[in-house]
């Protein structure tokens, strides 16, 4: 169960006296919408809107001015480069799941070095999985990311520089979490093995598979669109995926290729987005995961940054170049 500290949010409204909020979630939890706006009417004078829009993190927080009096985001931690906001609030929606004492057993074979990672989530869970790894006779490691990064140990889809900022400590590291989408971030920028554990299953699993079979596919992008005479450069709208200087950058590229490139802003990239844009490839400077992980949805080859370096010849492909969003 995902913690949603409705006490914490219903004192925080009514203590800043706000007569409006809205109310943004992941997909996972938007089941729990009606919950949640119940609770916040009944337990405070303000009126609830809920963002229906897709969530994918606080990178994509809500602008809620001229909507609301404040923003209560769920299920992701600040980012501490993004700056503060007084009139937002994060619930980071922790999960009450305990290491189970079996998990000893299915650990034994790790290496002696191992890096700890985790989403925010399983985070609270990083103190007791060291202790298991030094009571089975490893040696744990944890290592703090850069400003884009709220705690200790945590991993996001963009920046995995918590892993980054000790791979030459460790042999491998081991994610407490679910699902793939973080875990192959580390698996990309660290440079060393990384095996799952969902603690709620007691599940492990070694990422290496899915990390080459992904970097398979970023090849064969690479070398589609190396014969692209015309791109299409994405700059996102959204405060946390916006970089535009590195959209000049990859229009320079393009130009001194002797290619043909437009430059267009959007705040979702879909198939339907692109669909008018008469052009030979892609080119993402927002969320590098678009790229990475969902180019299978748009027909045409969509790269990041460091990859169109490599299909216009400026840089040899020496291991997989992961575009991180830095902080």
């Amino acid at each position: 169960m995902f913690d949603l500290e409705l006490e914490k949010v219903s004192k925080w409204i009514s203590d800043g006296g706000f007569a409006s909020v809205a109310v943004q979630l992941p997909e996972g939890l938007k089941i729990r919408a009606p919950e949640i706006s119940q609770y916040i009417t009944e337990h405070t004078d303000a009126s609830v809107l809920i963002i229906g829009r897709p969530c994918y993190g606080a990178c994509d927080l809500f602008d809620h001015r001229g909507w609301t009096d404040a923003l209560v985001h769920y299920g992701h931690s600040k980012i501490p480069s993004m700056g503060d906001d007084d009139t937002v609030l994060y619930i980071e929606a922790r999960s009450d799941v305990k290491i189970d004492d079996g998990v000893r057993d299915i650990l034994k074979d790790l290496p002696n070095n191992v890096g700890v990672l985790a989403t925010i989530q399983y985070i609270d869970l990083i103190p007791e999985m060291c202790k298991v790894l030094e009571d089975i006779g490893k040696r744990p490691h944890v290592g703090m990311g850069d400003r884009r990064i709220c705690y200790l140990g945590q991993v996001l889809g963009c920046n995995c520089t918590s892993a980054e900022n000790i791979a030459d400590k460790v042999d491998c590291f081991l994610y407490i979490g679910e699902g793939d989408f973080h875990p192959l971030a580390a698996a990309f920028g660290a440079g060393k093995p990384v095996i799952v554990l969902n603690p709620i299953t007691n599940e492990l699993r070694d990422m290496s598979e899915a990390r080459d079979r992904l970097i398979r596919r970023r090849f064969a992008a690479i070398q589609t669109a190396s014969g692209a005479r015309s791109f299409l450069v994405m700059v996102c709208s959204k405060a946390g995926q916006c970089r535009m200087d590195l959209a000049r950058g990859a229009e320079r590229i393009i130009a001194e290729s002797g290619r043909e490139c437009i430059t267009a802003v959007m705040e979702e990239v879909t198939p339907d987005s692109l669909a008018s844009y008469g052009v030979d490839a892609y080119v993402c400077t927002a969320c590098p995961r678009i790229a990475t992980d969902d180019s299978a949805r748009y027909g045409k080859p969509m790269l990041t940054v460091p990859e169109l370096e490599i299909a216009l010849g400026r840089k040899e492909w020496v291991g997989y170049p992961f575009d991180q969003i830095r902080g």
